[in-house]
């Protein structure tokens, strides 16, 4: 499908040149919006986001055109109603759903079609609806879909009436709690599409591009077409294939001729060869695009541009993974896909700004945890070079305890071929998918009859991609008793085995992969989940025995070690293709009152960094940084040794107090890209304390003042970093992520307010109330602080400030203009941050 002009055509959609007219819209004259259509337009694919009528609760005959619904919520989608909260303990979505409120929910929408359609094939898509969906047209049933993650269509065709107004109703039903492990969010949560096509068109998800043979110095490229001919005669059609490189020049073409019968399908298949490819990889994710012409006689009937890549992804028994032939380190991490205060429905570039960060870690791989994403996520990995995981199930046939029975075991044996198809259509396009996941620890990898429900699963998936890998994110394969572990005719079938949680058997983690090493050589391994240095941002409560320590989710302890001890096994073992840390970032649900969140991510709900954020960024990057914690606001502590870390790519770091060296320190495990340049060092660098560990630490006795960190590579300067001990709150600082965003009602910014005292310092303790106050043409949509015990509202226009920080989303409108935002609080200096909308 187009997925790189998805951004422009929602951004067309918010602001004209549309199709069909609708009700309850901004911009709507005399209750119709004003419209231009061209019926001699091939392919129109338009966002149908806009001007929805919400109700949340059941009621009855709400399906039925007739049915008035002018007391209902005008909402725009995508929309999650569960995110509105309130948060409560006696909610039946309990922990795992964040304590947030699930149930019914209807939607509605009026809208009209010109006569011009009426030959046409018209669909409406849904990207998501969570869960149990059911939809009707002016009272015709269209259907229902129960997984909640995946994408589907209905055919409207039928049912229109053209040049009158239509009614479209969905019933969204997440009242059988609890269904899902982590939040999964309620309603229409996603984009909606209507398309529109001859009936002589290009297939729904109908094109599959593969790169059978490439070089760097040419590429073959074939593209399968399926085209329908829904006519009541046969016809001949002519389909030209235009390959077209970055800047949109033509490189190749091919054209095939065929008859297709009445109500027949065909399938094309077109090669090319392309000449001095640019390859896609991380570092230079270079997209090309297959433009499709469909002809019947001298007419255009359809057109579609389908982007791609040309890359080689493999995975070695030997070797682990490699992109175009060069071994590549998996740095992954695992993520949900709710966005915090916006709950499921995330704004592209809430995710670009995510993935932003992530790559400013060294991240480069994503495993979509435990379910399909967006489609926009994945276009956005394609654009900005990250290698997924795309994973479908988190449950099979076995249902898990946590989920009481409620989840896609229910519905496995009836919709598991439709759902992996639609999965896998929609998404083997893409070059940033190099393994597909069928499911993650699902109790079936040690049912007797787990390897047959596998095997299904497999023929699909080979069936509809022969070019990608299949693995499992399991659980059980050192599991006590015996009788617990995953099957070995479930492993063997697989042709990656995944491997979730090694650091689980601390003395076992280089064990665990090398007896399986020994005893299976021709085995592929990829670790698919494992722990990582999470925890509440800004927590050292563990520090001192007197203060209630933080757990797991607290101050670098034993996990952290365990961490640091597998990523040393999974860099040096090239058998290893990579690992999946879980989690990036933190997410709504798995969790216990008062705690609504997990915080296991090293970035934080609102995409502020963690102190484990700096580890990896020291293991995965070369550029020279270094990162010291914990703050150093410790009164009435003054004498006690506090324990200070340091993470760093350096070879040696010397730590001041005051002007005072604490000692130089360095490592004894070779840093990336510094094996075998010990001997270059001076003396003085060579004879330093050295650690085994992959960070650095003194103990240090506490006064006010400044920590200073002096770091070194090849024995020169190369970093320094500072913290302060810092006085009282004395203003709110207000920074944006970008100063131009787009008029069209979706985009948006990332608004930061941070407690500084009266030298421009962040005060870490601070948890000051900050009230946002925007002018313009821009609307407050969220507001978090990470917190994960805050059950503040997300729709205020307030919010305590979280170790001095909290976060403000501001969306635009259709109106572009500027938008002003005001932080303040009482007895603290305002700050103010200005952006521009354009179209």
């Amino acid at each position: 499908m187009d997925k790189i002009s998805r951004r422009d055509l929602l951004k067309q959609a918010s602001v004209g040149g549309m199709l069909l007219s609708t009700h309850a819209s901004a911009t709507s004259v005399h209750g119709q919006m004003q419209i231009k259509s061209d019926s001699a337009t091939p392919r129109v694919r338009e966002s149908f986001d806009f001007g929805w009528k919400f109700y949340r609760g059941d009621v009855a005959g709400a399906q039925l055109p007739g049915f008035s619904d002018a007391g209902w919520k005008s909402v725009d989608l995508p929309h999650d109603w569960s995110i509105e909260g309130p948060f409560s303990q006696k909610e039946p979505s309990g922990g795992q759903g964040a304590y947030l409120p699930t149930g019914v929910g209807w939607y509605r929408k009026h809208f009209t079609l010109p006569s011009s359609c009426k030959d046409r094939k018209v669909l409406i898509e849904f990207d998501g609806v969570y869960e149990n969906s059911e939809g009707w047209i002016n009272g015709r049933y269209l259907g229902r879909r129960p997984y909640g993650y995946i994408p589907f269509f209905y055919d409207l065709s039928p049912f229109l009436i053209f040049g009158r107004e239509n009614v479209i109703a969905v019933k969204a039903d997440n009242s059988r709690q609890t269904n899902c492990r982590w939040y999964s969010g309620s309603g229409i949560y996603r984009h909606t599409w209507l398309l529109v096509t001859h009936k002589l068109h290009i297939g729904y998800w109908g094109t599959f591009i593969t790169t059978p043979r490439i070089s760097r110095n040419a590429a073959t490229i074939q593209v399968k077409t399926t085209v329908h001919n829904e006519g009541e005669t046969a016809g001949g059609c002519t389909l030209v294939c235009t390959i077209l490189d970055g800047e949109g020049k033509a490189v190749q073409s091919a054209e095939a001729v065929q008859e297709i019968s009445a109500n027949g399908a065909y399938e094309f298949v077109q090669q090319m060869k392309v000449d001095g490819p640019s390859l896609w990889s991380s570092d230079n994710p270079y997209l090309y695009k297959a433009h499709l012409t469909l002809r019947e006689q001298s007419n255009v009937a359809d057109e579609l541009e389908t982007p791609f890549g040309i890359r080689e992804a493999l995975f070695d028994a030997d070797r682990g993974f490699l992109l175009n032939g060069a071994p590549v380190k998996l740095n992954g991490v695992c993520v949900h896909h709710d966005a915090g205060c916006l709950g499921a429905a995330v704004p592209e570039r809430v995710w670009e700004r995510r993935l932003e960060i992530l790559r400013e870690m060294g991240c480069n791989a994503i495993r979509t945890s435990h379910n399909p994403f967006a489609a926009e996520f994945l276009d956005l990995c394609d654009r900005m070079g990250f290698l997924v995981m795309n994973e479908v199930f988190d449950e099979w046939k076995v249902p898990k305890g946590q989920i009481s029975g409620n989840g896609y075991s229910n519905y496995f044996d009836e919709w598991y071929e439709r759902d992996v198809k639609s999965f896998i259509h929609r998404d083997r396009n893409h070059p940033s998918v190099v393994l597909w996941s069928a499911g993650n620890e699902v109790g079936d990898q040690s049912s007797p009859q787990g390897a047959q429900t596998l095997r299904k699963l497999l023929d699909v998936f080979h069936r509809e991609d022969p070019t990608r890998p299949v693995t499992v994110g399991c659980d059980q394969i050192m599991s006590e008793p015996v009788s617990n572990r995953a099957r070995p005719e479930f492993l063997a079938m697989l042709d990656i085995v995944g491997y979730n949680y090694v650091d689980r058997w601390r003395d076992r983690i280089e064990k665990y992969y090398s007896i399986d090493r020994e005893a299976f050589p021709g085995r592929r391994f990829i670790g698919t989940e494992s722990g990582s240095m999470g925890g509440i941002r800004g927590d050292y409560s563990s520090l001192f025995p007197d203060t209630k320590p933080a757990g797991f989710f607290g101050f670098a302890g034993g996990r952290d070690i365990d961490v640091e001890q597998l990523w040393k096994f999974v860099r040096i073992h090239d058998y290893v293709a990579g690992d999946f840390m879980w989690t990036g970032i933190d997410y709504l649900g798995e969790a216990f009152w008062p705690m609504k969140s997990a915080p296991s991510g090293v970035i934080d709900t609102c995409g502020f960094k963690k102190d484990g954020f700096y580890f990896y960024q020291s293991q995965w990057t070369g550029r020279p940084m270094l990162h010291l914690f914990p703050h150093w606001n410790w009164k009435g502590k003054e004498g006690q040794f506090i324990p200070v870390t340091c993470h760093t790519n350096c070879d040696t770091v010397e730590l001041f107090l005051n002007g005072k060296s604490i000692g130089v320190k360095g490592y004894a495990f070779p840093r990336l890209g510094m094996e075998g340049k010990w001997a270059n060092y001076p003396a003085r660098a060579r004879t330093l304390r050295t650690t085994a560990d992959l960070h650095l630490s003194w103990d240090v006795p506490y006064e006010p003042g400044t920590l200073k960190a002096i770091g070194t590579k090849d024995g020169k300067v190369a970093v320094t970093a500072e913290i302060s001990t810092t006085g009282e709150p004395a203003a709110v600082d207000l920074s944006a992520d970008r100063s131009i965003i787009r008029a069209d009602r979706r985009d948006v910014a990332h608004f930061t307010a941070r407690i500084l005292d009266e030298k421009g310092r962040v005060v870490p303790h601070a948890d000051n109330e900050v009230t946002f106050n925007v002018e313009g043409e821009g609307k407050l949509i969220g507001v978090d602080s990470g917190d994960p015990r805050s059950h503040e509202d997300y729709r205020s226009n307030r919010r305590k400030a979280f170790h001095g920080l909290c976060l403000a989303i501001v969306q635009s409108t259709a109106k572009p203009d500027m938008i002003r935002i005001t932080a303040s609080s009482p007895l603290l200096k305002s700050g103010t941050a200005e952006i521009k909308s354009q179209i």
